[in-house]
């Protein structure tokens, strides 16, 4: 049976991906967002020839203004399978996602891989840092390897 912390953990993590949805969800979930992110939380999106690096607001403020801005329909985002490891007041979540939209009335979609790092304050658990990678030509996502239920990686 996986453990209270391991359960807020992953929960901590679907709101962060939940929140990024088009329409009149934008600013409620960006709203969630930056309710799971610590204030000093480091985004990076991998996969160019160099990683891009947001602060919270660097991150969230075009991603409202694209979602809010109409040119992606029907946008949402969500897990297809997570690692959890626990250490303490540290966690490391490994995870796919999937995500869909709408573009120029074509359904497009899309995967990748994130590795979110979360830190236990006194009342939560909350996001330190997200790396990100999209699949593309040449790079599969793979699934990443489940972690025992008190959220310890596994052979451990």
């Amino acid at each position: 049976m996986p453990s209270p912390d391991h359960d807020e953990v992953l929960a901590t993590v679907d709101t962060f991906i939940a929140a990024f949805v088009s329409g009149p969800g934008v600013v409620d979930g960006a709203v969630r967002l930056r309710g799971v992110l610590d204030p000093g939380a480091v985004i990076v999106r991998a996969g160019d020839a160099a990683p891009t690096t947001y602060s919270v607001d660097t991150f969230v403020e075009p991603r409202v203004e694209l979602l809010q801005s109409g040119a992606l329909e029907d946008f949402r985002e969500w897990v297809t399978g997570a690692r959890v490891d626990l250490s303490g007041d540290i966690a490391q979540v490994w995870c796919t996602y999937a995500k869909e939209w709408v573009a120029d009335g074509e359904r497009q979609q899309g995967n990748g891989t994130k590795s979110i790092q979360l830190v236990r304050t006194r009342d939560r658990w909350r996001i330190t840092a997200v790396v990100w990678e999209d699949e593309r030509p040449g790079l599969r996502v793979q699934e990443p390897r489940p972690s025992d239920p008190q959220g310890q990686p596994p052979g451990q």
